[in-house]
């Protein structure tokens, strides 16, 4: 068993252990201008509590609208949304969103206080938190992404990647326990989305948050510890980034575009370079070929 597959075995290993924070049965959704296609379809797995869940599909797949779904923002036309045991409902919809923050893909779109701090404050005093520990989550949310500096900043004065940073200070602000990226780093460059990923890990280890990040970048659901395929509202493959990177037809079947890590991989392994089977981070590509380099 090499590296990698030991890896995947601890990881299954622990996680079955856990407690399952999110189940999804028989979910459907179709929007009323479209009555005989159906956006999402059957669709049914688990998260288990502490677990990153990337979710990946071409655009239309239906990854947004689940997102939705298991937000309470859109209702389902069947199948049952189970967070941390218990049933989202109508009447329990308000309480259950507790439980889940939600970082969107604009953050301009969040925004509703005149300064940084006054947004990341809004959430809280919708949940009717003391002004005491308010403003403490505030200071801690802030310093947890590195904008305290800018507490008293416009929001809309802000540069893409500061926008969204603030964007998670409101989120973890309330202390959920589930965490939503619907296409969060989408409209950021590769620097800005790179900073961002940083911050997820940071505060996903600090607060032991679940993370579900709805993405089409491959290179940013390769940090996750499990992968959904989404495919035409139908979950056609749940497995881990390893195995489904691995897998190039199936990769170019479901429509999606290899990594970087992967394709570059795929044109040294043609020109003869020994490397490992199976799917290499770009930092393992990197170690492998300075290490060939220095024998």
């Amino acid at each position: 068993m090499d590296r990698k597959t030991a890896h995947a075995c601890c990881f299954f290993d622990r996680i079955g252990a856990m407690t399952k924070i999110l189940e999804i049965s028989g979910l459907q959704y179709e929007y009323e201008k479209e009555q005989d296609i159906l956006t999402l379809d059957n669709i049914s797995f688990s998260v288990e509590s502490g677990e990153w869940l990337a979710v990946v599909g071409q655009n239309g797949s239906g990854k947004s609208t689940m997102a939705r779904l298991i937000d309470g923002l859109l209702e389902a036309k069947s199948g049952t949304v189970r967070i941390d045991g218990e049933s989202l409902t109508s009447e329990n919809v308000w309480d259950l969103r507790r439980k889940i923050g939600m970082v969107f893909q604009n953050p301009d779109n969040q925004f509703v206080g005149a300064t940084v701090e006054d947004d990341v404050a809004f959430g809280l005093e919708n949940q009717g938190i003391p002004r005491d520990e308010m403003l403490v989550r505030v200071e801690e949310a802030l310093k947890q992404v590195n904008m305290l500096d800018f507490k008293t900043k416009e929001p809309a004065r802000l540069s893409g990647g500061q926008k969204q940073r603030v964007a998670i200070a409101g989120v973890i602000a309330q202390r959920p326990e589930i965490i939503i990226l619907d296409e969060a780093t989408s409209m950021l460059d590769p620097t800005g989305r790179d900073e961002i990923m940083a911050v997820i890990h940071d505060i996903k280890k600090k607060y032991n948050l679940t993370v579900l990040s709805i993405t089409h970048d491959l290179e940013e659901a390769s940090q996750a510890d499990r992968i959904m395929v989404l495919q035409k509202g139908e979950l056609v493959q749940d497995t881990t980034p390893m195995k489904l990177f691995s897998e190039q037809e199936n990769l170019i079947d479901f429509g999606l575009d290899l990594p970087f890590s992967s394709a570059l991989a795929h044109d040294l392994r043609k020109r003869d370079f020994k490397l490992p089977s199976g799917y290499l981070t770009e930092d393992e590509l990197v170690e492998v070929l300075l290490q060939n380099n220095l024998k």
